[in-house]
């Protein structure tokens, strides 16, 4: 099953739901006293000042505005956009990967690779060819080192978190665990157990073992009738908290019950080694070891974070409302976990939606900008921030010893009508499912996605093919088929020239895809790693108003609009490529926005490591961002040759960041030729993308070893040899946008 993005992670949740949250009056919770101090973290050895870090990653949250007339997301929480100009740089020319989704955005900046090099090219699910040439699903979302096959391994046995030479990726919290410092990972992307997957590969496998008390537990709670306590039993216990303990044991270590209770932190690819290290994974076991024996922690507001059931515990990704992620991430910090990384749900869509009928006809409901729920949940996202850095505060933890990092995986389109002004100063949308044959009749105010059945559209004698459902399909034909295969190519042609009426545009039919990439074309983009098996046949980025699928669709003809979702990510449009990233902290410069600095989800890593004082075992894809670091904060190899520095630094990344100029210019040479039906045409065009791409990853493999050598390895660049880059990037560029210019 395919599952939509904005579903994908709450899968596990959603079969545990069934009921409205039970009371949770009566229940015994730590509530942090005002003035508590943060635990010592003497044996966490960070660079100078920096003595905690805190990484927050919102899921689809943005600065810029939806609605003109609507302040944006983080304009609508004024305690976090205040702390993040006031006291550091909010860089608003950010951009994500591609294809940019929850798992890819996330993971792209925890480990500073594009998604060729972490795995997840095609996100938040993904197929791969079965030895037999058939399309099998499999989904991003997995513990760190489970399996693309987590069943039984048979039909792919290598790592869903790929690397080079097809080994598992590395690991986020290595280089912190080895300074010693506890690390804590609050519903992010696969540092934390996903689901309760009981298969050989699975997460409870990976993290407990088969046949362990705690496996049973999972098989228990999927025998357990859904929508029942019981069914949630096990994902509350287990899943979407961990920490991973410093080398010597740290936080796991500290007591009986945290030895008991840890576990191996098992990483067998890491480089160099990481044998007796442990990890404490669900807050079963993390929530005792963070409040000192209790079972519940608080959120912001000092009740307990629960399940829906009223059981202390992981609320689901769902639910990781930024009063349940916050409250997780000061206590783990004022029990001694100095390193916190954690995930804050998406603050622009209804959550309090999700519970499914009988209780909530609405299940799920879209909200749009301007709308009174929407601003309610902004509001109270603010509120916890506010909250948030007071009790901080309180504990001695601020932009003097503290690194803040702050940044959403991706951006959002949003799919409806403009609002029609409330009594109450709000916007009211159309909640209902609009349909149609001809010309469409939706209300001027509807919203929603514009659902598509690819399959029905496609002409007779099509090859069958399985399809990451989105706005941006790829598909994977049956037998993987050679990208020159006459009738992969005609279908290529096909889905490019399909047109149907989207309301929101007008009552004509209009292309419903812009842009197409087979394997060349993905390779140019990072959409192709080292597991052959889960390469796309090809990708469809389309019009973002769609969400393009291979069934239904159920709210009536073909396409309609369904209002349950009306945020469409994944696609190449401005206001989902376009992202944000806030730095607080020692080394940062105060100089509040920066629309300047062109960087990507990548240089996270970098920027974030060299402020700490640690390196990774691998050479990073991202760069440091060193237009907003202050010269003291870096090592001299980045002081030195600044401005070629940063010459080269701009270069880089317009040729080999997806959504570069390089990038861009050649997808759009890929489409040229895949909708060519003239084969020699075809040919040229993708021999030329072919040869550009061998090109650049030849000059970007030079120029990273480099960037890296002078951040992490105090080796200067030589600016000879960097001016040279910069003219070979300038030429690779220039001959890219001509190919797009001649199609």
């Amino acid at each position: 099953m395919n599952l939509r993005p904005s579903l994908a992670r709450s899968m596990a949740r959603l079969l545990a739901l069934a009921l409205l949250p039970a009371s949770v009056a009566g229940i015994t919770a730590v509530t942090a006293s005002a003035g508590k101090s943060a635990a010592a973290t003497t044996g966490c050895q960070l660079s100078g000042p920096v003595k905690h870090v805190i990484y927050l990653v919102f899921d689809n949250t943005h600065f810029m505005r939806d609605n003109p007339n609507v302040p944006s997301d983080l304009e609508q929480m004024p305690h976090l956009m205040n702390f993040l100009t006031s006291n550091g740089s909010l860089l608003t020319n950010d951009h994500t990967v591609l294809i940019s989704h929850t798992a890819g955005g996330i993971l792209s900046s925890l480990t500073g690779l594009y998604p060729d090099r972490q795995g997840q090219t095609v996100s938040n699910s993904y197929f791969y060819f079965d030895p037999t040439g058939k399309p099998q699903f499999s989904t991003s979302f997995k513990y760190w080192t489970d399996l693309v096959d987590d069943s039984t391994g048979a039909r792919d046995n290598l790592p869903n978190m790929v690397f080079d030479g097809r080994k598992n990726t590395p690991a986020p919290w290595v280089p912190f665990t080895r300074a010693g410092c506890n690390f804590g990972g609050v519903s992010t992307a696969n540092i934390e157990l996903e689901n309760i997957g009981t298969g050989p590969f699975g997460d409870m496998s990976e993290a407990f073992g088969t046949g362990s008390p705690e496996w049973n537990d999972a098989n228990a709670s999927m025998a357990a009738p859904s929508g029942t306590a019981a069914r949630a039993k096990a994902f509350t216990d287990y899943v979407g908290i961990a920490i991973h303990c410093a080398q010597g044991g740290g936080l796991c270590t500290s007591n009986a019950t945290n030895t008991t209770n840890s576990r191996a932190d098992k990483l067998p690819d890491e480089p160099n080694g990481y044998a007796g290290y442990l990890a404490l994974y669900g807050a079963k076991y993390v929530n005792p070891a963070i409040t000192g024996g209790n079972t519940c922690v608080n959120d912001t507001s000092g009740q307990p974070v629960t399940d829906p059931f009223g059981r202390c515990g992981f609320p689901g990704f769902d639910w990781a409302l930024a009063k349940n992620t916050l409250g997780y991430v000061a206590q783990m910090q004022e029990a001694g976990v100095p390193v916190t990384y954690a995930y804050i749900s998406d603050a622009h869509d209804n959550h309090t939606s999700s519970f499914p009928a009988p209780f909530n006809p609405n299940f799920p409901r879209a909200s749009g900008p301007g709308e009174a729920d929407y601003k309610a949940q902004l509001k109270a996202y603010d509120d916890a921030f506010a909250a948030f850095f007071a009790r901080l505060a309180a504990d001695g933890i601020n932009k003097n010893n503290t690194l803040f990092v702050v940044t959403a995986d991706e951006g959002d389109h949003y799919a409806g009508g403009a609002g029609i002004p409330q009594p109450d100063g709000s916007l009211g949308y159309s909640h209902t499912n609009c349909s149609w044959t001809t010309t469409p009749a939706c209300p001027s105010n509807q919203i929603g996605e514009v659902n598509y059945n690819i399959k029905a559209k496609l002409p007779a004698g099509t090859p069958t093919f399985s399809v990451h459902r989105d706005s941006a399909p790829a598909f994977w034909v049956n037998g993987q088929p050679a990208r020159t295969d006459s009738t992969l190519r005609k279908m290529e042609r096909d889905v490019g020239e399909l047109k149907a009426i989207d309301p929101y545009v007008g009552s004509d039919p209009t292309p419903v895809f812009l842009r197409l990439a087979d394997t060349v074309g993905e390779k140019t983009l990072h959409m192709v790693n080292s597991d052959p098996a889960r390469t796309p046949s090809f990708t469809a980025f389309g019009n973002p108003d769609y969400f393009v699928t291979d069934a239904g669709p159920s709210c009536g003809s073909n396409p309609c609009i369904d209002y349950h979702f009306a945020w469409s990510h994944g696609d190449i449009q401005q206001e989902i490529a376009n992202n944000w990233l806030g730095l607080v902290g020692p080394g940062v410069k105060k100089q509040g926005i920066d629309s300047q600095t062109w960087t990507d989800h990548t240089n996270v890593r970098a920027t974030t490591l060299v402020l700490a004082g640690l390196k990774d075992d691998y050479i990073n894809d991202g760069r440091v961002l060193i237009e907003v670091l202050n010269t003291k904060a870096l090592p001299q190899t980045l002081i030195a040759h600044r401005e070629t520095l940063l010459r080269l630094g701009d270069a880089y990344e317009q040729v080999n960041a997806a959504f570069g100029k390089f990038g861009t210019d050649l997808l759009t040479a890929s489409t040229h030729a895949l909708n060519s039906a003239d084969e020699s045409v075809y040919n040229t065009t993708e021999s030329s993308i072919e040869n550009l791409t061998s090109e650049r990853d030849a000059l970007a493999s030079q120029i990273k070893a480099a960037l890296n050598a002078a951040a992490f390895d105090n080796q200067a660049i030589n600016e000879q040899q960097a001016k040279a880059w910069i003219a070979q990037a300038k030429s690779l560029l220039d001959r890219a946008s001509a190919l797009a210019a001649a199609g």
